[in-house]
């Protein structure tokens, strides 16, 4: 038998046995076997957290999170509170369903507070990019002419990326642009909105001109190479 241990950095997910607030720990087995488990109701599951030795007092109120919330997604929350060995699925003394549901809101408001500030970082990124290889290389269309980059087989991937979202995309601004303008792509302001940012971290990574590079990094307080690490690359 082969036991292996995964580590995911990232918001905790409804899956079993998973640890909260970013880091969950989950085991398979090399030999499949067929999956035996059936559904439990809301008021089963109830029972069920209490025979494990988890406090329930107002039955009712758990069983209406579970039912809206789901004991799958729950479950990621109620696995730190296990007592060791946590195969035995037994709850520390003490351990209620209202802690469960103070980890599951706390985790909630940190992600959406952690959310709302790396759209403020990603907005920003995409303003960077956009002005300073604009204005730098007087050439609204450059994210889309290969002399402005250093790699072409990763320019060329870009491009692909970008017709992608060119053709399919549904925004009216977009649509405009295809019926009254004759360029075969809309300049970089108008890309960028459409681009999913690991595109657009992309194309700054494979940017020719070191100075247009080193404007962005440095409107962010950073040195090139330092903003080159903290930037996510998809392709």
């Amino acid at each position: 038998m082969i036991i292996r241990i995964f580590v995911a950095r990232e918001p905790a997910k409804p899956l079993n046995d998973a640890q909260m607030c970013g880091s969950f720990f989950y085991r398979y087995m090399a030999v499949k076997i067929t999956f035996i488990k059936t559904y439990s109701t809301p008021h089963e599951l109830v029972q069920l957290l209490k025979t494990r030795g988890m406090e329930i007092t107002d039955e009712e109120k758990a069983q209406h999170y579970l039912s809206h919330i789901g004991y799958y997604r729950l479950s990621a929350y109620m696995y730190p509170l296990l007592s060791i060995p946590k195969e035995l699925h037994l709850f520390k003394r003490g351990v209620s369903f209202g802690k469960v549901m103070m980890l599951y809101r706390f985790d909630k408001k940190l992600r959406l507070l952690l959310f709302n500030e790396i759209e403020k970082i990603e907005v920003a990124v995409r303003c960077a990019i956009v002005n300073f290889g604009t204005e730098m290389t007087g050439n609204p269309f450059w994210m889309t002419e290969a002399n402005n980059f250093s790699n072409p087989s990763k320019f060329n991937r870009s491009i692909r990326l970008i017709e992608d979202e060119f053709n399919h995309t549904k925004e009216d601004f977009i649509n405009h642009f295809k019926e009254t303008y004759t360029n075969q792509y809309p300049p970089s302001w108008m890309l960028t909105e459409i681009l999913p940012f690991g595109v657009i971290t992309n194309i700054y990574s494979n940017i020719k001109n070191k100075k247009i590079k080193k404007r962005i990094a440095q409107s962010f307080g950073c040195k090139l190479h330092l903003l080159n690490l903290g930037l996510p690359l998809s392709l």
